[in-house]
């Protein structure tokens, strides 16, 4: 399976001294596309309006600084820099050796900056949404990153997906960046029953959507290679449906949590 997540809006700086190497990442195919990017965030961060083009809070001044000296900074895993409620209900750090083997086999974070990464990719910490627009170095402009990246990704992520099963858990800006094999893909929801009608919710699906992942990852037997079979999967620990894609649109996969669900209730040691 090939599992696909969004990059956390907020990122932990890395606690080793690591250097970092762009050619090191996962998908080397990216590498000049990376350092084009990484060259328009440094210039775009040091510019008189940084605050309002990469659509950060001057409290952030210190990432726009880091941003522009990205060469120079520590790295760590991806699973290490990327924070926030999906992670944390994913839980890396507790699980064990072989599920920590199958993290790093299966997951991709889809990224602003660097295109697509590996879990286990050693990266920097950074400040860049794909919802920016980015004046290119030269002066050009990159434009919508999403839509930049497209044509860049296709091709490697195509090979990485081939013959698997993908279940999408990124964000609609993320997600327009590349869109899977529908015939093989399953997208991820999550509705809570309140007051016996069926509400989306938002935050708090990305802490399920992480319970889902780590699901995945530690339950015994084969990983899922169809939607029918992730539909099963997640039936093991929730109420869950599938509604069937078609020839352009993914499956989509809806765990349905109860009316008295509690998002602060502990499960596998993990929020």
């Amino acid at each position: 399976m090939l599992i696909l997540l969004p990059p956390s809006e907020g990122k932990q700086p890395a606690a080793t001294q690591t250097p970092f190497h762009a050619e090191n990442l996962s998908f080397s195919a990216l590498t000049d596309a990376r350092l084009t990017m990484m060259a328009a965030l440094a210039e775009a961060s040091g510019g008189d309006d940084a605050h309002s083009v990469l659509g950060v809070g001057e409290s952030l001044a210190h990432e726009l600084e880091r941003n522009r000296r990205l060469d120079n900074e520590p790295a760590a895993p991806a699973h290490t820099i990327y924070t926030g409620v999906l992670y944390e209900a994913l839980g890396y750090e507790v699980l064990s050796p072989a599920a920590r083997r199958a993290a790093d086999e299966s997951i991709v974070v889809v990224s602003a900056l660097w295109g697509a990464v590996g879990f286990a990719d050693a990266i920097p910490a950074y400040r860049l949404s794909m919802s920016v627009k980015l004046p290119a170095p030269a002066g050009a402009p990159i434009g919508r990153l999403a839509s930049w990246w497209k044509p860049r990704l296709k091709p490697v992520l195509d090979e990485r997906a081939a013959d698997k099963l993908v279940i999408d858990c990124r964000s609609s800006t993320y997600a327009a960046a590349w869109a899977p094999p529908a015939g093989t893909s399953v997208t991820a929801g999550v509705v809570q029953v309140r007051n016996g009608q069926r509400k989306v919710v938002s935050h708090f699906a990305k802490h399920t959507r992480g319970q889902l992942i780590r699901h995945l990852l530690t339950r015994p037997g084969p990983a899922p290679a169809t939607p029918d079979e992730l539909l099963a999967a997640a039936r093991e620990r929730w109420e869950a449906e599938l509604t069937p894609g078609t020839a352009r649109k993914p499956h989509q996969l809806t765990i349905v949590l109860p009316e008295d669900h509690s998002f602060a209730r502990t499960s596998e040691g993990t929020p």
